[in-house]
């Protein structure tokens, strides 16, 4: 028991002086950053005059999540108190069906959750994957990394877990999200005993969410320089169960380094999970580059590194999937990149929270 506490009071301890040893080492107290610039009819993202404070990043469908961290941080929060609660609005939303409450389930009609947090200061992080019956998989993260010695709990590890620290079961299966799965079971073999009533149309959202990603990233700096991040997602609609993608995987979905920046992602997880996206995206910026230049250099590795699977390209021998990464830098610098044109991310730079179009690799045929 003894060495078990002397341990733990360790643990405790190193984390603790780890934050000081960062926060005293400091030089500048605000970041740097750049307002985004307009170019052919478009904002880049890539900022030109310092942001008067703090600055959050998002997918393009964290605009609620943008707003509510930088309210959070104007008001003296931390980055990931932040980010935390800025995406919670997303996973409680039963209308978006990507993320937490009401996301889309597996093939067996079960909602699996994924979530990873990090923080810069301390240089920790936690992560839930494959958690069932707990709307708000991103908190659960948040408690893996401050009162366990772990980073990741998967499974039924992770909801006792949750449990353990007062989180109430719930189904998460909305009945939008049930009547998408249920199309997409009736409609997956004309060989199989499932029929679809007749007449019957097909929701609208089965073309559209029919092997889709579904995801929330978001990463902030505050107006002392600190960083942290969140990645939280439902997945990949109709997956295997028990299949884990990206967002959970530190590197992968989500990577922070408090000296440096940070980066997440959203799309195919297995292509980044191969790659370690997110932590590429922070290591070049390690080296200079900027935050767009770096979201696209880890693209290219992705895009040479599927060339060995062909079954992954398209036509014209190009990944036929999608995968978009987000990125903030110690300035405050922000910029993402996608692998394919029609994306967009959010920004809040502390004067306006706006959607900006995302660069990209490959250009999507219209019509």
């Amino acid at each position: 028991m003894k060495r078990a506490y002397a341990r733990r009071e360790f643990l405790k301890t190193g984390v603790a002086a780890g934050a000081a040893s960062l926060l005293a080492g400091r030089a500048d107290g605000r970041p740097g950053g750049r307002r985004a610039a307009s170019g052919d009819g478009a904002e880049s993202g890539r900022a030109l005059a310092p942001p008067p404070g703090p600055v959050v990043v998002a997918s393009g469908n964290g605009l609620r999540a943008t707003d509510k961290a930088m309210e959070l941080l104007r008001g003296g929060a931390s980055p990931l108190e932040a980010v935390i609660a800025g995406v919670n609005i997303v996973e409680d939303d039963p209308e978006d069906i990507t993320v937490g409450y009401g996301g889309l389930p597996n093939e067996d009609g079960v909602v699996e959750l994924d979530a990873s947090v990090m923080s810069g200061p301390a240089h920790a992080a936690g992560a839930v994957a494959a958690l069932r019956n707990i709307k708000n998989p991103s908190r659960v993260a948040r408690l893996v990394m401050e009162r366990s010695d772990h980073a990741l709990l998967v499974g039924e590890g992770a909801l006792r877990f949750a449990k353990a620290h007062g989180f109430v079961e719930e189904n998460l299966l909305t009945d939008k999200a049930r009547r998408i799965w249920l199309k997409w079971k009736e409609t997956l073999s004309d060989r199989d005993n499932w029929f679809p009533p007749k007449p019957e149309k097909a929701p609208a959202e089965i073309a559209a969410f029919v092997a889709s990603y579904g995801t929330i990233n978001c990463v902030a700096i505050d107006a002392r320089g600190d960083l942290a991040g969140v990645t939280t997602t439902s997945g990949l609609a109709f997956k295997l169960a028990g299949r884990v993608g990206d967002s959970p995987i530190i590197g992968a979905g989500l990577y922070v380094d408090n000296e440096v920046g940070a980066a997440g992602s959203t799309g195919r997880g297995e292509a980044n999970i191969l790659n370690c996206g997110s932590f590429t995206v922070v290591e070049f910026m390690r080296r200079g580059l900027a935050p767009e230049d770096a979201c696209r250099e880890a693209l290219k590795r992705i895009i040479k590194t599927t060339g060995y699977q062909p079954h992954l390209l398209d036509a014209g021998g190009r990944p036929g999937f999608g995968l978009n990464f987000y990125a903030i830098n110690k300035k405050g610098e922000f910029g993402s990149a996608s692998l394919w044109s029609g994306q967009s991310f959010a920004v809040h730079d502390g004067t306006e929270n706006r959607l900006i179009e995302c660069p990209y690799v490959y250009e999507k045929k219209k019509g």
